[in-house]
């Protein structure tokens, strides 16, 4: 089936949820139509019709080369032509400066459409923004203006074998040159478009640890290593090899060797020892960026198994053969699917645009941001799993092979609740961090201007209930406190989405769907939610009252 972006829930969201027209400087109306209706064309005329080929050709590595299916590199081509890669960046180093939020736009169309070739520019957005906000002026002149075009696409290079999530033992080393520059030596596993030939160059964000540094996260240093050197020269980096993966085949997933010989040359991002700074802008761009491909995922998910159901027949009504969307847990599957996906998507938007209002001077929008970026990350990559699944389901047996294009769906989506970050961290992050972020005021404040607006009780219900847990998490102690964690989440976010679907559905443009959709989540899904109050309160006794041996 073809891929249609959802372009007027899309504008509904911008308009009833993000308020883009109250943004200070913000674009026209026309300027927001012409963005979606060509990120829409972009998706669905060039990346949606290279998804089954990504998937069953896949990037493929050959003696430190990855070559990408066919067609890969002129779709790439189109998307540097048009722009696409600038929309939000810096208007100095060649960008549109348009909202971050549109950019959340084009991405969660390109997600639907083939998020393994969505990954690409998803990295380079965060390489932007680092480079931006902690980047030498050198650096950002030599190397900004391509990265902004789309020419020279970007990766994040953190992981390593031995370390894993704990960023702070990674063991990749720099020295210093008498230029300036240093030498970068180390393995790098798990890069996303580590390599490829969809440019000729490729910018490498690496954090490594400088002669005599601070154990542990203090000790980090972010550097700038170019796979072709200013004078022209490879670089001292090459591709061991690629994954072979469930998901997401065209995304090369790469391991990465720097200094093979002399040294990989790069140039210190910000100041020494100040990496993790530095990354986590980064990070925090993509996090909310992973969102977002739960969100695409769900929406072509959901698009894929409405058009089946509403082919497929089976059964009878009157004697007469009924597609399979007549029968009610069918119906279900499909209400629950679209309601979920517009859900994470007025979520995800919302925090993008949080980010905008931030960035405009509002501090307030920007603690908010704090505070939704695990949920985005977390709870949306959850629902493109769930809808994923239920995608599968309602096409019954036919889900379960390959050719429906169905069960692709799932085995993409399962990856984003693990990279940058796992949902758990997620979690952690919410009650080790954003609880009490201002003195607690960021979180109350959130919880505050549901209570003022919402006008359903069901939603008034779960606010009550997550503000009761978010007290007994504040007073508990650290593992209990994790216990809880990821039901705490799921309560937060569910409340936070049901409010900006309610939003949605008494506004002037909402249509038949957004009002079946919102009255549906708040019938169904946020009172699962209020549910998880008792798993969020539990504390960490039960889960070690045995040793883990005996769970085998």
């Amino acid at each position: 089936m073809s891929y249609r972006a959802p372009v007027s829930n899309q504008r509904l969201i911008l308009d009833a949820v993000v308020g883009i027209h109250e943004l200070d400087g913000g674009p026209e109306a026309d300027m927001v139509d012409a963005v979606l209706e060509g990120a829409a064309a972009l998706a669905e005329g060039e990346f949606a019709p290279l998804l089954r080929t990504g998937d069953t050709v896949g990037a493929r590595w050959n003696n430190g080369a990855v070559t990408m299916p066919a067609g890969f590199r002129e779709a790439w081509s189109s998307f540097v032509e048009g722009g696409w890669m600038s929309l939000a960046a810096p208007e100095e180093h060649g960008g549109q400066g348009l909202p971050f939020v549109l950019s959340a736009a084009l991405m969660d169309n390109l997600n639907a459409a083939n998020v393994g070739f969505a990954l690409c520019p998803m990295l380079s957005m965060g390489a932007i923004e680092a480079i931006e906000r902690h980047g030498s002026d050198d650096l950002k002149r030599d190397y900004l203006p391509k990265i902004v075009s789309g020419e020279w696409p970007a990766t994040m290079n953190l992981t390593e074998p031995q370390a894993g999530s704990d960023v702070g033992a990674l063991k990749t080393r720099a020295e210093p040159n008498n230029d300036g520059s240093w030498r970068i030596k180390g393995t790098k596993i798990f890069i996303t478009y580590g390599e490829h030939d969809l440019s000729d160059q490729i910018v490498h964000m690496v954090l490594a640890r400088t002669q005599g540094a601070p154990e542990g996260t203090r000790g980090i240093s972010l550097f700038l290593v170019p796979k072709i050197l200013p004078n022209g020269s490879a670089n001292d980096l090459r591709c061991v090899s690629i994954e072979h993966k469930l998901g997401i085949h065209a995304s090369p997933t790469c391991v990465m060797s720097y200094g093979d010989h002399d040294g990989a040359i790069g140039w210190l991002i910000g100041p020494e020892h100040g990496g993790m700074a530095a990354m986590f802008t980064m990070m925090n761009n993509a996090r909310l960026n992973v969102g977002l491909q739960g969100v695409g995922i769900a929406e072509r998910a959901t698009q894929r198994a409405v058009a089946y159901a509403t082919e497929r027949k089976q059964g009878q009504r009157n004697r007469l053969p009924v597609p399979i969307a007549e029968h009610p847990d069918v119906r279900r599957m499909l209400l629950r699917m679209r309601a979920l996906t517009m859900g994470a998507r007025a979520l995800a938007y919302y925090a993008f645009g949080q980010v905008d209002r931030a960035a405009r001077g509002d501090a307030g929008a920007g603690l908010r941001a704090e505070v939704l970026t695990p949920l985005v990350k977390a709870w949306c990559t959850d629902i493109g799993i769930e809808v994923a699944s239920l995608g599968i389901q309602v096409h019954g047996g036919m889900g379960y092979i390959e050719e429906t294009g169905a069960a692709q769906h799932l085995r993409d989506a399962r990856i984003a609740s693990i990279y940058e970050g796992t949902n758990g961290i997620q979690a952690a992050d919410l009650v080790g961090r954003k609880l009490g972020l201002d003195g607690g005021l960021a979180f109350d404040g959130l919880i505050a201007d549901i209570e003022a607006e919402t006008q359903d009780s069901r939603l008034i219900a779960l606010t009550d209930a997550v503000e009761v847990a978010a007290a007994t998490l504040r007073a508990s102690p650290p593992d209990d406190r994790l216990a809880g964690s990821y039901p705490f989440l799921t309560m937060v976010s569910v409340m936070a989405a049901g409010w900006l679907l309610e939003r949605m559905a008494r506004s002037g443009g909402a249509d038949d769907q957004t009002r079946a959709a919102a009255s549906y989540f708040l019938a169904s899904v946020v009172p699962e939610a209020l549910g998880l109050g008792a798993a969020a309160e539990s504390g960490a006794a039960l889960l070690y009252a045995v040793p883990a041996e005996a769970l085998a």
